[in-house]
């Protein structure tokens, strides 16, 4: 008897550059189910399936009539296609509905009972919205705080700030993994981490093969809940569970990952991101509300902490998807080998999505970095992997082609060709005034004062995470319609 979780139903991996085939459902895609148990005969390849128009599943010539269950967010593996879609109903915890209870329960409560609520926006939701607006960046962000705070909301972060850190510690464990890569156990090349699609596919289709190469630097996301959750609730005498924290993003993965058992606090029973909302969904509200963008006055922009005023947003260099490969490459180069990278040079190689980073030094390749975007590409990559054929020391991974600015909770536009679209969206994303991370106000106070230091054991517990080997699900299922 063949054991089939949903998660093996979203491998089978499209031809197109997107992401893994989600054409897994009944028809209509209305429900998310799967099929509990498979016979699979003695002597037959496959255990062949048919899903009749009311969604039931009857395996081998329509004779045997297989159970159903709901899908549960362990059994997802983030292949952008129901949860990418309207059915968010999914993560009944993760939708704007649950932002909109929680605003209204405040409206009721009674005094000391309300919940502190925090937004935080990512650059690529910003501006994504800002291309729909047709508003500059910093216009969109300001405009964004005034509707999120004439909708109850306290505080209105951007989730570059704490991008910073995880910047500054996947600088720091790619150094420490090229010194001690004879003898350590984690493994180059590193891969980035802050896809959660990638990761919930290197988890549960590749498990102990891919972990030890997994970078375990927090997301900006996931550093963000750490910020809000710990040290901005100390600031506000509040305890974790008294903050209810929302994230913007471009990507409907994110609900995923914020929902993560790791990032769970169990002494507070709160996440340290409660709600992700996506681009879209910021759209909705904005509709249910009879609000445009472009017609709000704009409002000042909040601060984590005093030392970092926000006049402005501001982003980082290295593209749209946080620019992980040219930091790390320029930090690397300078402290490993004392050259100093002014501009990065990108080689593409098959694909756009596919593109090669050297530090050669007579004629020798001191350091050879990678961005692979896409699953086409992944895939490639993971293969290389296996094979013992990957030339590379740190790849930035990516699910989306095109990365994080083309994510699937980002706003389409029915009247503008997609990469039209996409090109307008990375140029006002490029518009925004770059940091160095080691540079911005804040920052090393916040490491000093909040982390006890760079590498601290407090450091490690708030901007870095683990990974788990997900059991595998059988294989031998084909889907019929």
């Amino acid at each position: 008897m063949a054991m089939a979780r949903a998660g093996l139903l979203l491998l089978k991996a499209s031809r197109s550059e997107g992401r893994p085939s989600p054409r897994v459902w009944g028809r209509g895609e209305r429900d998310c189910i799967k099929p509990m148990k498979v016979d699979k005969r003695p002597g037959s390849g496959v255990a062949k399936i048919h899903i009749e128009d009311d969604g039931s599943y009857f395996q081998d010539g329509g004779t045997q009539k297989l159970e159903k269950a709901k899908i549960s967010l362990d059994d997802c593996l983030a292949c952008s296609g129901c949860v990418t879609s309207a059915e968010t109903v999914l993560i009944t915890q993760q939708s704007h509905e649950e932002l909109r209870k929680v605003l209204d329960a405040n409206k009721t409560a009674a005094p000391g009972q309300q919940r502190m609520v925090v937004v935080s926006v990512s650059p690529q939701s910003r501006a994504s919205l800002a291309a729909r607006f047709q508003l500059t960046p910093t216009d969109t962000a300001k405009k964004l705080t005034a509707f999120f705070k004439k909708l109850g909301v306290h505080y209105v972060f951007d989730t570059a700030f704490s991008r910073n850190f995880s910047l500054l510690e996947s600088q720091r464990e790619f150094v420490q993994r090229f010194r001690g890569q004879a003898n350590s156990t984690q493994a180059l090349p590193v891969l980035t981490s802050a896809c959660p699609g990638w990761i919930c596919y290197a988890e549960k289709t590749h498990g102990s093969f891919l972990i030890p190469y997994l970078s375990t630097a927090r997301s900006p996301q996931q550093v963000m809940g750490s910020l809000v959750k710990d040290f901005f609730a100390q600031q506000q005498h509040l305890t974790p569970d008294r903050i209810y924290h929302v994230t913007v993003m471009p990507c409907y993965d994110k609900k995923l990952e914020a929902s993560r058992p790791d990032f769970f606090s169990q002494e507070h029973q709160t996440r340290d991101v409660d709600c992700v909302i996506t681009t879209g969904e910021v759209f909705k509200l904005l509709e249910e509300e009879g609000v445009s963008l472009s017609q709000l006055e704009p409002a000042p922009l909040d601060s984590l902490c005093s030392s970092a005023s926000a006049q402005e947003p501001t982003s980082h260099r290295g593209g749209g998807s946080g620019g992980y490969l040219e930091h790390v490459f320029q930090h690397a180069a300078r402290e490993l080998f004392g050259i100093h990278v002014d501009e990065v040079t990108y080689r593409p190689l098959r694909n756009k999505d596919f593109q090669e980073v050297t530090l050669e030094k007579e004629g020798r390749v001191l350091l050879h970095f990678a961005a692979a975007y896409g699953f086409r590409n992944i895939q490639n990559l993971v293969q290389k992997l296996k094979r013992g054929r990957c030339p590379y020391h740190y790849v930035e991974v990516m699910a989306c082609p095109s990365g994080c600015l083309n994510g699937g909770g980002q706003l389409k536009a029915p009247s503008t060709p997609s990469k039209a679209l996409l090109q307008h969206v990375e140029m006002l994303y490029g518009m925004v005034r770059t940091e160095v991370p080691e540079e911005v106000p804040g920052v090393q106070e916040l490491y000093r004062c909040w982390l006890q230091g760079e590498g601290s054991e407090r450091a490690g517990h708030l901007l870095h995470t683990s990974y788990h080997t997900v059991e595998k699900a059988s294989s031998g299922l084909s889907i019929r319609w």
